[in-house]
């Protein structure tokens, strides 16, 4: 098959599948309505049927790309461990004793806690190793397999951190996909594309949100589509890149920094409702503490 017929492919069952997930849990919603409801920055109720429907997308999208067996394994394995591991903390976080951020989950761990955000965190590290190890024999030295694992989990962690505004995880994981296609024709990047292309007219219009499910998958498999092509300079840049994001989103509000840039912050509005004074400069942890706790 051409690539361009497997880009075409990819995007098309990637937008496909994410809008009939999406039908299905709208129409079902398994374990009850309110358990897919929750509270965005602006205390409104949204639903989280985004984020799991964007994830199969990724899912068949990645099965319809290109690239070998292995590739296509490791696609699977990322996408879906960082879908499913996102959805139980979606659907089953005990709010009651959340800690917030990377540093709480691995915190609450050392204390020998297991909170559903700690069991993020190691579903999503397990995962991120097995698909380092799935990737083709030329990326599977000791020092790749370090490297790719550091970088498939931290890019899911950091499009959960950017996910606190709507639409803000799907037009940067958007953006980072077209730039990847472009360079690489992956097609795993055009299903990127289909699933964001399918997802975001709800998520802008704040009837539905990414929730962890769809962000840590979003980041995934812009994690192992780097792993796949990157050289290993390329790959090691980009990893202390997301450590150091990381690391400042501990200390720096990244809404306040894109709010307080104006280049930014017009993209950041790009299609979406307008804000009003209530939500107008509000910090990263109103939306914390209601609906949008993202991190992983």
């Amino acid at each position: 098959m051409r690539r361009s017929s497997q880009v075409l492919l990819a995007a098309f069952a990637a937008a496909t599948t994410t809008t009939l997930v999406r039908r299905v849990l709208h129409a079902t919603h398994p374990g009850g309505r309110t358990r897919w409801e929750r509270l965005n920055h602006r205390g409104e109720i949204i639903s989280m049927v985004e984020g799991p429907a964007v994830g199969a997308g990724l899912v068949v999208g990645g099965l319809c790309a290109s690239g070998g067996q292995r590739n296509q394994c490791a696609t699977v394995i990322a996408t879906a461990g960082a879908t499913g591991f996102g959805l139980i903390d979606d659907l089953f976080e005990d709010t009651t004793t959340r800690s917030k951020g990377l540093k709480g989950h691995l915190g609450a761990l050392a204390r020998g806690h297991v909170t559903t955000g700690g069991l993020k965190v190691l579903g999503i590290g397990a995962s991120a190793f097995a698909a380092s190890l799935a990737l083709p024999s030329n990326k599977r030295t000791a020092v790749d397999v370090v490297v790719n694992t550091a970088l498939i989990a931290g890019a899911a962690n950091l499009v959960n951190l950017l996910d606190l505004r709507p639409g803000r995880a799907a037009k940067a994981t958007g953006a980072a996909a077209l730039i990847a296609l472009l360079r690489w024709q992956d097609p795993r990047s055009a299903a990127t594309l289909g699933a964001v292309t399918a997802a975001v007219p709800a998520d802008l219009d704040e009837r539905e949100m990414l929730g962890d499910s769809g962000a840590n998958a979003l980041g995934a498999l812009a994690g192992v589509t780097v792993a796949a092509h990157g050289t290993r300079t390329t790959r090691v840049v980009a990893v202390a890149g997301i450590v150091a994001l990381t690391l400042a989103s501990e200390k720096v509000s990244f809404s306040r920094v894109i709010e307080q840039t104006p280049w930014l912050h017009r993209i950041d509005m790009f299609g979406r409702r307008p804000l009003d004074s209530t939500t107008q400069g509000a910090p990263d942890q109103s939306a914390s503490d209601t609906a949008q706790s993202r991190e992983l």
